[in-house]
């Protein structure tokens, strides 16, 4: 029985991809900063912990329970919306924090374990924003996109010790709770109001999307099958960008 340890588990994406492996009898380790056990069925092969990704205590308590990984998916992040001149460093701190060191974090907190056992996979969940840059999103672009080229370098470190890492973009998901988390940080000045509003209303229109299970089928195979491809594109409108 393999085991899959994902980040942010309480919501969205990464609810969505817990509740998939366990349905195929993983042994699955959700994470989420306040473990909810009505988010996920009663299962022997579940556990829950609690883990946030900025808070180094936090992530040596969580891999040290829960033993050995054979994947692990770094799906944690946080949204931002705003224009860079109106933007506080300390949040554009906070988003890279989560969004960016957090996923290198969490990479090498596993890769002791996945070195020496020379098996694993990482599988770092980013954004199509990297492959279509957006206004109003210049601060979260850039802490996916950091992790777009960090992935890329890192599959080549660990190809040597049979270790895979995979990129899996997903594009706009309104079914998810993402944009609603997005909102609590906006940050648009007066002088940017009407861009902000021809932006909102291009997003209102728009009709390829991302759901869910577009993102879970694309970490399973990224977790199953060798002959995955570094990137993979989840979502109607991310695979419009690269077909």
């Amino acid at each position: 029985m393999k085991t899959i340890l994902i980040t942010g588990c309480s919501s969205g994406f990464g609810l969505d991809i817990a509740r998939h492996f366990l349905a195929r009898e993983w042994r699955v380790i959700a994470t989420m900063r306040t473990p909810d056990a009505s988010l996920l069925p009663s299962s022997g092969h579940l556990r829950l912990l609690a883990l946030d990704v900025t808070d180094a205590g936090s992530i040596r308590q969580a891999i040290a329970e829960a033993g050995p990984i054979d994947v692990l998916v770094n799906n944690a992040g946080i949204g931002m919306l705003g224009a860079v001149e109106g933007t506080p460093l300390d949040l554009a701190r906070q988003v890279f924090e989560t969004n960016t060191l957090g996923t290198i974090a969490m990479t090498q907190a596993v890769l002791p374990q996945m070195r020496e056992r020379r098996d694993g996979v990482i599988i770092n969940v980013t954004s199509s924003v990297t492959l279509k840059p957006l206004p109003l999103l210049a601060i979260y672009t850039g802490s996916k996109a950091a992790v777009n080229a960090y992935t890329e370098s890192l599959a080549l470190e660990l190809a040597a010790f049979d270790i895979r890492a995979h990129l899996v973009l997903p594009g706009r998901a309104p079914s998810t709770r993402f944009g609603a988390n997005a909102q609590q940080r906006i940050r648009i000045p007066q002088a940017y109001a009407a861009l902000a509003e021809k932006v909102f209303a291009d997003w209102s229109q728009q009709t390829a999307v991302t759901l869910p299970q577009d993102v879970v089928t694309a970490v399973w195979r990224a977790a199953t099958d060798a002959a995955t491809p570094l990137r993979l594109a989840a979502g109607a409108d991310t695979e419009a960008l690269t077909s």
